[in-house]
């Protein structure tokens, strides 16, 4: 046994030094759960080398998840998702109540969320988006005296970061890790590319379980979730279904006016100015938005100039301007299919990059700070330029906020595309049902009809004047809408507040109202 050559008193004679532990032995205080509790004369066997634990309900019991606790997911699995179901099935089991799940989004695999809330495992949610019944449940008013709360995705990146939403237990659906808890998105049998999200959830939350389908030797590489953060590792059957991830919003056009829509916006790109070589883009989920990107990768060719990079939400389009040489770099938070899920394993300029350095409005600089050009869609733009992403011209909620305010705050110039009329309802109207992004924010409005700019932007009227580009007001616009299909009735909302639009940096924008029966 070794004698202690330091006292409390000698600690207390030395200034500074008066508050810090005299040593005792090597591992008395290391903090709970960093070390394997059993009894031993060899020291060395109560060092942690494996995190793997027996289920993911072993796990809840070691992160010791009591009644109204936070507990957060990812959505990179999109619609193809098992996780957060698989643990919030797990938890009503164990009888927890109240809690509070803070996801980056949520989708229609989680559906099953309604019944938890019905019967009060569930009260509270947070997220950036809300689709399918739980969407229709939350519109109803099922989750009474909490009102859901919407974020953009830089929006909840600094609502963690600066203790506004704070993570008991983040649950990390990893599709490979190994026994220390390195995770990554691109080995494994359910692949989803960039863990953007998760990254942020790691970082603040007080405890982290990885779930995964693939447990692999160890060390896993590359590390997007590092083992210095992760509590405890779980293995599952099955986190998600990869084919999931081109879901919902993400699709391609051959469509006539949505490729005219896309023309045009490369028209709108070419006139600023700022489409010269070193450039850098965005562009969303959308038909009309993924065609700009093709028009782009034409022009770019034609030119012999390229991106510096571009940010996102990666799909293959811009993974083949990357790959053809036509983009230096891809910043990617999400990938939205397979072919930029397999890219960022092997492409070494496809970078992941956290939510926090994607969009944070609070850090000292995220990706969406240097952007020339985003490229956006819309359920709904006011004559204001104020527009709506989140609910249906029904009221309900239906969609994500995503980015959009993040991008269209930040970069040069924002282009929203979208049809002027879709089916018999307008996307340009008097006043959005809700306002996610601030007309203040959004430049350029591309319909069919033609090109709208904000009256802040008188530089770009000049340049598209200029260039010959067939400009529209949007009370004209407007006008040719009520034209074709009328004024709608307007719909009426009770006093219930259902869900509260956070602004990215932390003001309310709006919130969504339960429709009068």
């Amino acid at each position: 046994m070794m004698n202690n050559r330091v006292s409390k008193e000698l600690l207390n004679s030395i200034p500074g030094y008066e508050n810090r532990m005299v040593y005792e032995t090597p591992f008395i205080n290391q903090p709970k759960g960093t070390m394997v509790e059993r009894d031993s004369e060899n020291l060395k066997e109560q060092v942690k080398r494996t995190k793997v634990v027996e289920s993911i309900r072993v796990a809840i019991e070691k992160c010791e998840i009591k009644d109204g606790m936070t507990i957060s997911f990812h959505h990179h699995f999109r619609a193809g998702d098992k996780l957060l179901m698989m643990v919030v099935d797990t938890l009503a089991e164990m009888g927890i109540k109240n809690l509070r799940v803070a996801s980056s989004s949520l989708t229609s695999a989680h559906d099953g969320l309604v019944a938890h809330i019905e019967n009060g495992v569930v009260n509270r949610i947070e997220s950036s988006g809300l689709r399918g019944k739980l969407a229709a449940a939350i519109s109803e008013g099922i989750l009474d005296k909490h009102p859901a709360v919407i974020r953009s995705h830089g929006g909840r990146a600094r609502a963690i970061v600066e203790g506004d939403l704070k993570i008991d237990v983040a649950f990390i659906a990893a599709p490979s890790a190994d026994c220390m808890g390195n995770a990554n998105g691109v080995k494994g049998k359910s692949i989803c590319g960039s863990l953007g999200y998760a990254k942020v959830d790691a970082e603040y939350a007080n405890k982290v379980v990885v779930v995964t389908d693939t447990l692999v030797d160890y060390p896993n590489f590359p590390q997007s979730i590092p083992q210095t953060k992760v509590d405890y590792v779980v293995v599952v059957d099955e986190i998600g279904d990869s084919k999931g991830i081109m879901s919902g919003a993400t699709r391609f056009t051959s469509n006539p006016k949505e490729l005219l829509m896309a023309k045009r916006v490369l028209d709108v790109m070419l006139a600023s100015g700022r489409f010269v070589d070193g450039f850098s883009m965005q562009t969303g989920s959308g038909g009309a938005s993924l065609a700009v990107t093709r028009f782009v990768k034409e022009e770019l060719k034609k030119r012999d100039i390229k991106l510096s990079y571009a940010l996102g939400g990666i799909t293959g389009p811009m993974v083949d301007l990357l790959e053809e040489g036509l983009c230096d770099t891809l910043f990617d938070v999400q990938c939205f299919d397979l072919k930029a899920a397999e890219s960022i394993g092997k492409n070494e300029k496809h970078i992941e990059v956290s939510a926090d350095f994607y969009a944070n409005p609070f850090n000292k600089s995220a990706a969406v700070n240097k952007l020339d050009f985003v490229v956006l869609s819309a359920l709904e733009i006011d004559t204001d330029f104020n527009v709506n992403v989140i609910s249906g011209s029904d009221g309900v909620i239906r969609a994500a906020s995503g980015g959009h305010s993040d991008t269209a705050a930040n970069a040069e110039i924002s282009i929203l595309v979208a049809p002027l009329t879709r089916g018999r309802i307008a996307t340009i109207i008097e006043k959005v049902t809700t306002i996610v992004t601030p007309g203040s924010t959004v430049d350029v409005v591309v319909t069919d009809y033609g090109v709208t700019v904000n009256p802040r932007r008188q530089d770009l009227i000049n340049k598209f004047k200029k260039a010959g580009l067939p400009l529209i007001t949007m009370e004209e616009l407007r006008k040719i809408a009520v034209k074709l299909i009328g004024v709608p009735k307007e719909l009426e909302f009770s006093d219930d507040v259902v869900a509260v639009i956070e602004y990215r940096d932390g003001s309310i924008i709006d919130v969504v109202k339960k429709l009068k029966k």
